[in-house]
């Protein structure tokens, strides 16, 4: 496969963030979350990136620091020091080898530390479903490997309409019904 497919990383980026302040409670990060249907937010302050909020650190926090309640830690507080960021001329292609080299699903795009933009695993499959193949070895890779850790039975996949959000994504069978890694995560 060609290194390259001509498509842009500023081409198919969504471009109306959900954003919020690094001193943002948890609490408020998921309210936020719930209510735009995201599962993660940028933290910005005055348009420079300062850190990504996902489903995944909330319940992190919820579990590590049981002992706070949500609206008593802030985002910053428990978002990755270092971000892992693409600009909007890369190709679409070198956005992917970096989330599968990072073993992410989302990039934030910047031009000199300004977010502008937000790239996730299914914007690119969105359109270029040639390339879901390659994701899907990156992130079975990761899912084989946590399963083999914790001895449990492989979880089948595939790409299609979450018939609980509506969202084109990686669905998994929970129930019969096939859904997003979002709503699984949110059951």
């Amino acid at each position: 496969m060609a290194s390259e497919i001509g498509i842009k990383v500023g081409d198919i980026m969504t471009r109306n963030l959900i954003t919020l302040k690094p001193d943002t409670s948890l609490l408020d990060c998921a309210k936020k979350m719930k209510q735009k249907r995201v599962g993660s937010i940028i933290l910005e302050e005055n348009g420079i990136l300062k850190g990504i909020i996902t489903e995944k650190d909330i319940i992190w926090a919820l579990i590590k620091k049981s002992k706070k309640d949500l609206s008593e830690i802030k985002a910053s507080s428990i978002s990755p020091k270092k971000i892992i960021t693409i600009k909007p001329g890369a190709d679409i292609y070198t956005a992917l080898a970096k989330m599968k080299r990072h073993k992410y699903r989302r990039l934030p795009v910047v031009i000199k530390k300004k977010v502008i933009g937000y790239l996730t695993l299914k914007d690119i499959l969105k359109v270029e479903p040639a390339l879901f193949d390659i994701a899907r070895q990156a992130f079975q890779i990761k899912e084989e490997s946590a399963k083999f850790k914790r001895k449990e039975a492989p979880e089948k996949f595939e790409i299609g309409i979450c018939e609980e959000c509506g969202n084109t994504d990686i669905l998994y069978r929970v129930d019969g019904e096939l859904i997003c890694e979002s709503c699984k995560e949110a059951m």
